[in-house]
């Protein structure tokens, strides 16, 4: 049984490996092959952006999509290959942009190029994440008990990180000097080459997952048939014509996702004070890490090597710049490397020394670290300096979570703030001993679930304006850790957003790519002063 286990582990994680992997080798050739195509600073940046944002938008849906399907497949493999077919489009497409763009327009091969190679970004980044999520739920499915699911999500961390490491280290390689590379077109296209070869093994791996077809044992969900337009309740939207049937769906879907909207908003408003300084300073920090992660090769080609993207492919100015971003991708592979260091001794590194002193050090280095890659001309100085920025990303790939289950363990000590106002029912004779209630059940619902401690108030948030709404409430131990997990996950979103859409503009202004390193600089110092806001114990709650 064990040996299954580990098995089945192998299988799923192969696959995230290797998405990894090709997602990190495409970070570092988004910016070269972006401006190569012509494509300007600015523009180039916001690109980066549409990924996370229709990842926001659909990959809640495909998840949704996915745990209501059921096939002789099951329910995850399906979408994952699917998926996997557009990661496979996207490594295809970007190496070879510039020659599709000559056989469709000759004339105008230009703006082809960069729209090619802009749609081939947006494709791999979007399939590329929503099946990581497909593969998480999938392991959630092989692996439900708490102790396997803990091992299964470990293990798949590492994978991750291993799989960085390697996406990382495939364009730090001089590989242009192989007789395979120069026949396929150079360094560039035998990377895609041989990532496109890495993912279809990986990829292959799936096949045999015994993927139980029937959701892995759990409660099967079963949908209500949509009503026809006649209004007829006995007629599925199945049985109209097959226009009308997209028809109705697509007004089903925009109907879920007007509705969600306030729902949304209902959910910010709620939001305890706990958890909105930890999503703050989590914002922050990866905003910060992110500005290096995703620019930093672009810095070490044009800003350290005085390369230039658009030049002439044998000219000097193109050669430095594809070193720089060849040492820059170096400089990578090294930060996830101390990350996966990092991470073996985390643990023990917490329970040393707190979580505070962790939580704010790795703010300090990271702002210790982007102030010297923002003033430094030295190759081997900032090749450290971001090395050591791999301690940063170790302790917000850990210590967020941890603080989060460390809130939930006590709920009624640290869901203690509100910004809306409150609902306030007596549960016993003393008027006194009031329980604050969000809106959602009614406390005859509530009552059976609920295991307060004796004489402790406890508070949580409410949304509702109205006063019949009072009487509708959820208690605070009812507060999902998946929801709240959800917030934090969305820092991690925007954090790629916010810096994507604004740090072309700053780089224009600034007519330097040192603006790249002092807006993370920038981010970094924000990030530590909302650590020290963090709260990290029920002592941080004494006024």
């Amino acid at each position: 049984m064990f040996q299954g286990s580990v098995w089945k582990l192998f299988l799923v994680n192969m696959l995230s490996c290797g998405l990894e992997a090709c997602m990190a080798t495409v970070a570092v050739y988004i910016p070269p092959l972006l401006l190569q195509a012509g494509m300007e600073e600015c523009y180039m940046t916001m690109v980066l952006a549409i990924g996370p944002v229709l990842g926001m938008i659909f990959i809640p849906m495909i998840g949704s999509a996915s745990d209501s399907h059921h096939s002789r497949f099951g329910q995850r493999r399906p979408f994952i290959w699917m998926l996997s077919l557009g990661v496979l489009l996207g490594l295809q497409i970007m190496p070879q942009a510039r020659r599709l763009a000559l056989l469709m327009s000759p004339q105008h091969h230009h703006w082809l190029e960069a729209a090619l190679q802009a749609a081939a970004v947006c494709l791999l980044e979007f399939c590329g994440q929503a099946c990581l999520t497909l593969l998480v739920a999938l392991l959630s499915d092989l692996f439900p008990g708490k102790d396997e699911n803990s091992r299964a999500f470990s293990v798949n961390s590492m994978m991750m990180s291993l799989g960085g490491c390697l996406g990382f280290l495939l364009p730090a390689v001089d590989w242009k000097h192989i007789p395979i590379a120069t026949y396929l077109g150079g360094q560039g296209a035998f990377v895609y080459a041989l990532l496109t070869f890495l993912f279809l093994c990986c990829l292959l791996t799936t096949a045999f997952i015994p993927e139980e077809t029937g959701g892995g044992g759990r409660e099967t969900v079963v949908h209500r048939p949509l009503k026809s337009w006649s209004g007829s309740g006995s007629c599925s939207h199945w049985s109209l014509p097959q226009p009308l049937n997209f028809c109705v769906a697509l007004g089903q879907c925009a109907s879920a996702c007007t509705s969600l909207l306030p729902r949304l908003y209902a959910g910010c408003v709620q939001v305890p004070t706990v958890i909105w300084r930890l999503f703050v300073a989590e914002l922050c920090s990866w905003m910060a890490l992110m500005s290096v992660m995703l620019f930093f090769v672009d810095f070490m080609g044009k800003g350290l090597y005085q390369g230039v993207p658009w030049a002439k492919p044998e000219s000097e100015e193109r050669k430095q710049y594809n070193e720089g971003v060849r040492i820059g991708s170096l400089g990578l592979f090294l930060q996830f490397v101390v990350s996966v260091l990092c991470s073996l001794i985390m643990e023990r590194w917490i329970a040393l020394l707190g979580a505070r002193v962790v939580y704010i050090s790795s703010g300090v280095l990271l702002v210790l670290t982007t102030a010297v890659m923002s003033v430094s001309d030295s190759v081997t100085t900032v090749t450290v300096m971001v090395a050591m920025t791999g301690y940063t990303l170790c302790v917000l790939q850990v210590l967020p979570y941890t603080l989060l289950c460390q809130y939930h363990l006590n709920k009624q000590v640290f869901f203690t703030s509100s910004k809306p106002r409150t609902c306030l029912l007596s549960t016993s004779d003393n008027p006194a001993a009031l329980t604050v209630y969000s809106c959602g059940h009614t406390e005859e619902e509530m009552s059976s679930e609920e295991d307060f401690s004796d004489g402790s108030p406890h508070v949580s948030l409410l949304v509702g304006g109205n006063d019949e709404d009072e009487t509708d409430c959820t208690p605070v131990s009812q507060r999902g850790m998946c929801y709240d997990m959800a917030i934090l996950e969305s820092a991690y979103l925007f954090s790629q957003v916010l810096p994507a859409m604004c740090l072309g503009s700053v780089v224009q202004l600034a007519k330097s790519v040192r603006a790249y390193m002092a807006s993370a600089c920038c981010f970094s110092v924000l990030a530590f002063l909302c650590s020290t806001r963090v709260i990290y114990s029920h002592t941080d709650l004494q006024p």
